[in-house]
């Protein structure tokens, strides 16, 4: 039995941020530990080898000149908001970089397909924006707002929700080699950076923990493209968007971190907005 687009996409959208949050974790767990760049490079890498390898299992045809260009454009993009994100961290802004991140890489996707797609149905609206409103809540680990960072935490933002727009654009063709391209790019940019920063790549004993997040990462892609296949590109975008829940939860988990009220408040919001946006 087939599930039903909306459903479907609701589906492939919240593997995503499953996996995306999952490969979030395992990346800044070997960032604590090696270079950022070069567990970047060694991750995309890996993401880079099982989508090829998915592609030439499934026989899919490879794109046209315009989806690669898509492909280039959102590795790009995608590639420089990265060290953007993990700058603003840095500094220890964490409590308005990271929502205000995650908020803006979901809000792009809306607006975009606002205009291409037109508006959802009022119910979905709804749920966008109690997810909007929960995603903001499940980033913030305190109730402390400090404007420091908010430049890069812009750049960020804006650039992930490029991201995904381009991803979505890339994959109109196909899926694999669509988001091959885009991982083959980040890991070119990636390496080059690790290079001009003398930087080093993990040691072995990290090795596996940055394969992991590599591989759970180029799935997540490929789940949000999916997902963006079967339904709205604004609900793909929201729904996968949530990974900072899963986060949250594997911190908590595995590392005894807290969770506070807010994001308690936040991920109920999320589970209560999951059904809106899903209905068709």
């Amino acid at each position: 039995m087939q599930l039903p687009t909306g459903l479907a996409a609701a589906t492939f959208a919240l593997a995503a941020a499953a996996l995306f949050g999952t490969a979030d974790f395992c990346g800044g767990v070997a960032a604590k530990r090696c270079h950022v760049f070069g567990v970047i490079t060694v991750a995309r890498l890996c993401g880079l080898v099982i989508t090829v390898a998915l592609a030439l299992i499934t026989r899919e045809a490879p794109p046209s000149w315009q989806a690669l260009a898509w492909a280039c454009a959102a590795g790009v993009v995608g590639g420089l908001a990265l060290p953007a994100f993990y700058r603003a961290l840095a500094i220890g802004k964490m409590g308005i970089g990271a929502p205000l991140t995650s908020v803006l890489a979901a809000a792009v996707p809306v607006i975009v397909a606002a205009f291409t797609q037109g508006l959802p149905q009022r119910i979905q609206v709804v749920g966008l924006l109690l997810a909007l409103a929960a995603l903001w809540l499940i980033s913030r680990p305190d109730g402390k707002i400090r404007p420091e960072g908010i430049g890069l935490a812009l750049l960020a933002g804006l650039g992930f929700g490029a991201f995904l727009v381009f991803i979505h654009l890339a994959a109109m063709q196909g899926v694999y080699w669509p988001t091959a391209a885009v991982l083959a790019t980040s890991f070119v940019l990636s390496a080059v950076i690790l290079t001009v920063q003398r930087g080093s790549l993990p040691r072995p004993g990290a090795l596996g923990v940055v394969i992991a997040a590599g591989t759970l990462d180029s799935l997540g892609n490929i789940c949000f493209v999916l997902a963006s296949k079967y339904g709205r590109l604004d609900v793909a975008a929201i729904l996968s968007s949530l990974y900072p829940a899963v986060t949250v939860l594997l911190a908590w988990l595995l590392l005894k971190e807290q969770i506070t009220r807010l994001q308690t408040a936040g991920m109920t919001a999320a589970l209560i907005a999951v059904p809106l946006i899903a209905s068709h």
